[in-house]
């Protein structure tokens, strides 16, 4: 994916996210999880501008800070969609649970949330529950 110049406010972004095959990964203070192969939807948000933040997942020579930044070492972002402004993170992550099976913790240790980390088999269907949630293409 492209890294683009930084103009757009802050809001909430969904990363499509495929692992190509199951996988162990040594994730921060989480510790070793397994992934199955199919895809994930990370969610978060971007309070200083959501191209910054998600430039920042798309680069290789970053600090590990956050869960994502452990998870997206071993696998590769397929598509971000994103929304200015309202809709929060813990509200998309929300909806996702109540369709997708979650990794329990996995980048929510700020919130209440259970996870803001989704698996499903399908992409198709991943797409669409976002889409129908409002986040839009980023810059694709």
């Amino acid at each position: 994916m492209n890294v683009y110049a930084s103009n757009m406010g802050e809001g909430s972004y969904v990363l499509i996210i495929e692992m190509e095959k199951d996988k162990k990964i040594e994730i921060g203070k989480l510790g070793v999880l397994s992934f199955e192969k199919g895809y994930y939807a990370y969610v978060g948000s971007a309070m200083n501008g959501l191209d910054v933040r998600i430039n920042r997942h798309m680069r290789q020579d970053k600090k590990k800070h956050w869960h994502i930044d452990y998870l997206l070492e071993e696998a590769v972002v397929r598509q971000v969609l994103c929304i200015e402004g309202e809709k929060k993170e813990c509200t998309i992550a929300s909806e996702m649970e109540g369709i997708f099976d979650g990794i329990t913790n996995f980048g929510s240790s700020d919130c209440r949330c259970n996870t803001h980390l989704f698996h499903s088999k399908n992409l198709g269907k991943m797409m669409a529950a976002v889409k129908g949630m409002g986040l839009v293409n980023w810059r694709n």
